[in-house]
């Protein structure tokens, strides 16, 4: 059989559970809960099952998007949602209109090692990632758990091609 050319290198990036802005925006949260004050029409507050990620691109340009690599430990599921803000909370609050559809599913089964996920979606998003590299050095996720996951049950990162 003959070869498809040579293969282009390949760049794995994680995301990374940014700590400081999670324990940021569940401060946010808490903070209004003492005050008895409702939050900024269209904000989007964290929840319990939330957590923010980060993405670094270490590189920007020329950035083809190969695939998702996310594995769960154990069964569950996690959404990843991308914002489109490059946002500070100190300085600025999440707002619903700053997260981007459509998010990538992932999901594991009971009695399965392999990953599920909403295949069209992750690919549709995972393409729009290719694009905002360009334009950003970090990019930041809320990624939802669900069905009995956490933090420490997941492994996410994102497979580019170099061209």
């Amino acid at each position: 059989m003959a070869e498809d050319g040579p293969k282009q290198p390949q760049l794995t990036m994680p995301l990374v559970l940014d700590e400081d802005l999670t324990k940021q925006m569940r401060l946010r949260v808490e903070s209004l809960k003492q005050r008895g004050e409702k939050r900024q029409d269209g904000e989007k507050l964290l929840r319990p099952a939330e957590s923010v990620y980060r993405l670094d691109f270490v590189q920007q340009q020329r950035l083809q998007f190969e695939r998702w690599d996310v594995v769960l430990d154990k069964p569950g599921k996690v959404t990843i949602t991308g914002t489109s803000q490059n946002w500070t909370p100190d300085l600025t609050n999440l707002m619903t209109r700053q997260l981007l559809d459509p998010a990538a599913i992932f999901w594991r089964k009971e009695d399965s090692d392999a990953m599920d996920w909403n295949e069209a979606d992750a690919l549709e998003f995972g393409e729009r990632l290719s694009e905002l590299a360009k334009i950003r050095k970090v990019m930041y996720f809320l990624i939802t758990f669900g069905e009995g996951v956490e933090p420490a049950n997941l492994k996410a990162s994102v497979v580019f091609n170099q061209l």
